[in-house]
């Protein structure tokens, strides 16, 4: 059965604004002020066109502030629609300028400005309106007497009747001026919906509107609307964004009733429902109840692009606004955090699905771009151009600080910090000692550089300036310097074996059988598994001994509870996968029923899941990386799936992890002995023997895993039911 997740009507319930609204007879917008003040409507909506904001040389009338009242606008006594009634409040903004040649003409310069400061002041206030799928502006004009005009004070306020909107929609307001002299103020309402009785009562929509259930089952979310046999209704799924205009998902015309299913990676904040009555003039309801889930935002993020453009662009594709900020990083070669810029862009959320531009003259591969979320994590981070300018350059990034009085100080950009040039007094720790050498050593010659013109700008402005300067040449004179000392070392050993010819005919001889030695180790292989109980880990612990008598090199974490301790279960697996494929070797996932639990447990829950294991599960602590490399098509050719099929079916493995060869243990062992080996690296008969080897030192182990699980069968039934759902 359903488990309720959190049941929303397409009413939000009883709400005092429902109980008693004011009626308006008749179809037309009307708009009334404050006592003293004149105000007139356009006929007609007008374009929503803000433009840009302008000084005020005089006083000006500026909205400050919004308020909003529902109404019901009636056509008769049982006929009526909500309404959204708009209270502007209005402030004088600005001051009178005096003229610069106020003191040299006296009291004909006062005469002059007494005419204009005695003037009534006008106003045209926009008035915009979106609520999906409908949007309207309205422009009304204001005059304000002379008595009323007082810089900085409110005049009063102008009241607009109305706009209509659905029941139960999210409703945006903007007002701004023609010219804007300031931000235009916003406003955002939730309305509600047919259960106020009075409402219920007025609007005939509401007499026979379906009424939605949402509720979760495991990973799939099901939307039930509860409507009569013969009742036709629209349903639409539909992203909300803030920027831009709302962006259709699925539509049906369904009779009822019925149940819509959703998987958890389909839901994301934005995603509203819009459900109405197949009738003429019929009113559309919406309702977006996945606003504060967190699965929701952590399927945003999966689902959000960076894109960079040429020449000076980026963009962001992401389906919802994003609680995100981007940033301007170097990216220096040698690896380290991306440090952030001056000019940093916009601190302010991303505009998303949007081209935008970089604040720079020049573009760079070590300049980079990060998105990061509002609980001040990286989510995103992309490299300009790396297609078109290659890879990261060894380059010294200088920074130009300008001060007041033409003041100007230059630094070196590094891990440290911002080195100066001209100073080689900075204190700083034994991790950074080589970096700030390198920047203090070569002060003089980057900034001859920087004065004959051999440095990139990237940026400039009042503030500063940034500059790229190559540092090949540098490296250049080193490495002359360094063959000439491996010269030298090759001349005094040459002269050493002339000398010891017997020593270095036994040392060749024993390198030779170390090499031998090495190649016999063949390819490393990291080995990952539940600890599900102490039998399950002798098996495992037969595995790899077994196959360390193979060309195999095999670590898993049962040798290496030392490390583990040491150094924690999530850090020892990063440098083991770390070593593991820079050495060309593979990552072998054993499933058994504990893991195959984990891995949905982290699939429906995401990393947080894996936080209340032990220590030294280093399997719970992997799946933060392993899942992650699945998802983004990363894992074949890294990753070989593995089972005893004594313990676990097939069909019990997530079939996330189908993307790579899942084979049976013992019954295929040729395969997989084939798969850790590589392709091409053992004949077909020796990789039998070899098999046949494993299965046998596999058997003892196998049957005492077994006895205490149960039966085969019962290993068989507790992997399927967990695995059941994936």
């Amino acid at each position: 059965m359903p488990v309720p997740w959190f049941l929303l009507s397409l009413a939000l319930g009883r709400s005092p604004v429902v109980l008693s609204l004011e009626r308006l007879a008749g179809p037309q917008d009307a708009v009334r002020c404050s006592p003293g003040l004149s105000c007139h409507l356009w006929d007609g909506d007008v374009l929503c066109l803000p433009g840009s904001i302008v000084s005020a040389p005089e006083p000006v009338l500026v909205p400050t502030h919004l308020q909003t009242e529902l109404v019901l606008r009636c056509h008769q006594e049982t006929d009526c629609e909500l309404c959204v009634r708009v209270v502007i409040h209005l402030t004088v903004h600005g001051h009178w300028e005096k003229p610069e040649d106020e003191e040299q003409f006296g009291r004909a310069a006062d005469l002059e400005l007494e005419e204009p400061r005695n003037a009534s002041l006008q106003a045209q206030v926009v008035l915009s309106f979106q609520a999906y799928p409908t949007a309207r502006c309205v422009l009304l004009e204001v005059q304000v007497p002379a008595a009323l005009v007082q810089p900085g004070q409110s005049v009063g306020s102008v009241v607009f009747d109305c706009f209509e909107a659905a029941l139960g929609a999210e409703v945006r307001i903007w007002s701004y001026t023609q010219p804007r002299y300031k931000k235009e103020l916003n406003f955002t309402q939730q309305l509600p919906d047919c259960r106020g009785l009075e409402v219920r009562d007025s609007i005939q929509s509401c007499w026979a509107l379906p009424w939605l259930n949402v509720s979760a089952d495991g990973d799939d979310v099901h939307l039930v609307l509860e409507v009569s046999e013969e009742q036709h209704f629209g349903l639409s799924l539909y992203w909300n964004q803030v920027q831009g205009p709302t962006k259709p998902w699925w539509h049906r015309n369904l009779t009822g009733p019925q149940t819509i299913t959703l998987n958890h990676t389909d839901l994301v904040p934005c995603l509203c429902i819009q459900v109405w009555p197949l009738e003429l003039d019929s009113v559309r309801t919406s309702i977006c109840p996945f606003r504060k889930d967190p699965r929701a935002y952590r399927n945003l993020w999966r689902a959000t692009r960076l894109q960079l453009l040429h020449p000076l662009g980026w963009r962001l594709d992401a389906p919802c606004s994003l609680p995100a900020e981007a940033s301007l990083c170097w990216q220096a070669l040698g690896g380290g955090p991306c440090q952030s810029l001056v000019p940093p862009l916009p601190r302010e959320n991303v505009t998303v699905n949007k081209a935008l531009d970089f604040p720079l003259l020049k573009g760079h591969p070590n300049l980079c771009v990060q998105q990061v979320s509002s609980w001040e994590k990286v989510q995103l981070q992309e490299c300009l151009w790396s297609d078109s300018l290659g890879p990261l350059k060894d380059d010294m990034l200088l920074v130009e600080t300008r001060g007041p009085q033409a003041n100007r100080s230059l630094c070196a950009l590094e891990l440290s910090g911002c080195t100066p040039l001209l100073s080689r007094a900075s204190t700083v720790t034994a991790p950074y000692l080589l970096a700030w050498q390198r920047a203090a050593r070569l002060g003089e010659q980057l900034l001859q550089d920087l004065q004959s013109g051999q440095c990139l700008q990237l940026w400039d402005d009042d503030l500063g300036a940034l500059w790229a300067c190559p540092m090949d040449k540098y490296i250049h004179q080193r490495w002359a310097l360094v063959w000439l000392a491996c010269l030298l070392f090759a001349a005094v050993l040459f002269l050493l074996l002339l000398l010891k010819k017997d020593h270095v005919k036994v040392w060749l001889r024993l390198l030779k059988e170390d090499v031998r030695a090495g190649a016999s180790r063949g390819r490393a292989a990291l080995l990952l598994y539940s600890a599900d109980n102490a039998d399950f880990e002798r098996l495992v612990g037969a595995l790899a001994s077994a196959l360390c008598q193979l060309p195999l090199r095999v670590a898993v974490d049962l040798w290496s509870r030392r490390e583990l301790s040491a150094q924690g279960a999530l850090a020892w697996f990063h440098a083991q996968r770390r070593q593991t494929l820079q050495e060309g070797g593979v990552v072998v996932l054993l499933f058994s029923p504990g893991a195959v639990a984990l891995c949905r447990e982290w699939l429906q829950d995401g990393a947080s899941a894996t936080g209340a294991h032990g220590p030294h599960d280093a399997f719970a602590a992997s799946l933060n990386c392993v899942l992650p490399d699945f998802m983004q098509g990363r894992a074949p050719g890294r990753y070989v799936g593995a089972y005893f099929d004594s313990l676990l079916r097939r069909d019990a493995v997530p079939s996330l992890f189908l993307a790579v060869p899942v084979l049976a243990l013992p019954s295929q062992l040729p395969d997989f002995l084939r798969a850790l080996q590589g392709p091409g690296l053992s004949h077909p008969g020796r990789l039998a023997d070899r098999a046949e080897q494993v299965s046998q030192a596999l058997q003892p182990a196998l049957g005492c895993c077994v006895g205490p699980l149960g039966t085969p069968e019962t290993g068989r039934e507790m992997g399927l039911e967990a695995g059941d759902g994936t």
